[in-house]
């Protein structure tokens, strides 16, 4: 076929020209432009580091057409969902999970949207992460549900990613790059909400989704809390734990460097009523069940601290 004359670059830029071409993936057009795409010899299948996306010759080159614009989507789904920069707590707990918790959601998406055979994963790409359970999970829940199951990096037997993700090179952004390319992200997922809906494709509903915040913010805040103020980062014999020693039996207590008063800044704005201000509360309260720090001081803000 012609396709298979292609070298690797241009069967890459063929498919990707494809899947701006098709008018369900209309809005996906400006994600497609973002950052940079291209062929690697040191890649073993694919990589994002949530901008920019290598993609290895070899592998590329034992794919079709289909399963070239599933991996290429899948990729852009990376970037598109901010993975790489939302869900790093995650992959600080476990990376590889992380990893496969971030591929269940994207894959089942992509293979109910392709029903027609546009995008496939099969062949190279069918013993990549997919269950049917996930389908409208985000990242984190299905990161909880594989630890319920027993799953870690010793045991990913439910899947196996086939890319890779840069942490690292998502974590060497600057935080001023990080602030642009979430703009730039927002920017083209209006856009591209704006024209499938002129086109009636059908793909603004999804992308119209991704404009409102897609993480629990008390899950993230609960970690953020009790992963900086829970304390035992360590132990010493310096302090024994009084708990044994009735029973002569010396061992050590945890210590931490924790921080002991905690700042919380409570948004009193227009589009904050009584029942938002109720749910921060109740989770200030929570927060404070959970890791008893020895203050909590509580500012309320709009233009600027209105109370403390």
């Amino acid at each position: 076929s012609i396709g298979k004359q292609l070298t690797a670059e241009q069967r890459l830029n063929k498919a990707t020209v494809d899947i701006m071409a098709n008018p369900k993936y209309v809005a996906l057009a400006g994600i497609l432009m973002i950052g940079d795409r291209g062929i690697k010899e040191d890649i073993p299948t694919a990589c994002t580091n949530g901008k920019d996306e290598w993609y290895g010759r070899e592998f590329v080159e034992k794919l079709n057409d289909a399963e070239l614009r599933f991996l290429i989507l899948h990729e852009s789904y990376h970037k598109l969902y901010r993975h790489l920069i939302t869900w790093k707590h995650l992959h600080d707990d476990d990376a590889q999970l992380a990893n496969i918790s971030c591929d269940y959601v994207i894959n089942v998406k992509l293979v109910d949207d392709n029903k027609d055979g546009f995008a496939t994963m099969t062949g190279e790409l069918d013993q990549g992460c997919f269950d049917e359970t996930y389908r409208n999970w985000d990242s984190a829940q299905v990161f909880h549900d594989l630890k319920k199951k027993g799953q870690d990096s010793g045991n990913t037997s439910g899947g196996v990613s086939f890319d890779d993700h840069d942490w690292e090179g998502a974590k060497e952004m600057t935080p001023e790059e990080k602030r642009e390319l979430a703009r730039e992200i927002d920017e083209n997922i209006r856009q591209g909400a704006t024209m499938a809906g002129k086109l009636g494709s059908g793909g603004d509903r999804d992308l119209a989704e991704l404009l409102q915040p897609q993480v629990d913010w008390r899950e993230v805040l609960r970690d953020f809390i009790t992963e900086t103020c829970a304390g035992k980062d360590y132990s010493t014999w310096n302090r024994p734990n009084r708990r044994y020693i009735g029973m002569d039996i010396y061992m050590p207590s945890g210590v931490s460097e924790k921080v002991e008063e905690l700042v919380v800044a409570i948004d009193t704005s227009g589009s904050i009523g009584k029942r938002e201000l109720s749910v921060f509360l109740s989770e200030v309260g929570s927060i404070c069940n959970t890791v008893t720090p020895s203050c909590v001081r509580i500012l309320y803000w709009d233009t600027q601290v209105c109370r403390e």
